[in-house]
């Protein structure tokens, strides 16, 4: 019997997750930066978690899959939106039907804010030395 699993990759800030929706009853195994992490002590804020399970609550498929995530770089929160994308994304794989609610819940687009680079002459990316007139 072959393996049928769904992928999505989720990025956001520096952080990257992969994620594999697995047929199963909703266990959570987690790798964070290649080491095996317990998912409740990861995400130990329950915004988090709540965040990161929002595109499985939303579509009812809480108990239908395993969730298998990889996740690389950033913060914890990052990796939490990260994760949140990467489930949507496969969840999309799974059923194309759920892109309609899932996008009504902002759930789809991916947010491309990241650090902005230090330019040279400068103290930060904008912030400039003080002005002086003499």
């Amino acid at each position: 019997m072959s393996l049928i699993q769904y992928y999505g990759t989720g990025k956001r800030k520096t952080s990257i997750a992969r994620v594999f929706l697995r047929s199963g009853k909703g266990d959570f195994t987690l790798f964070v930066n290649k080491r095996p992490r317990a998912f409740d002590d990861y995400f130990r804020v329950e915004s988090h978690r709540l965040e990161i399970k929002q595109p499985l609550a939303l579509t009812s498929t809480e108990d239908k899959f395993d969730v298998f995530l990889r996740v690389e770089g950033g913060g914890v929160h990052g990796q939490a939106e990260a994760v949140r994308l990467g489930i949507t994304r496969a969840l999309i794989e799974f059923n194309r039907e759920l892109k309609p609610a899932l996008k009504a819940a902002g759930l789809v687009t991916r947010d491309s804010r990241i650090k902005e680079r230090k330019k040279y002459g400068l103290l930060g990316a904008r912030k400039a030395p003080q002005y002086h007139k003499r």
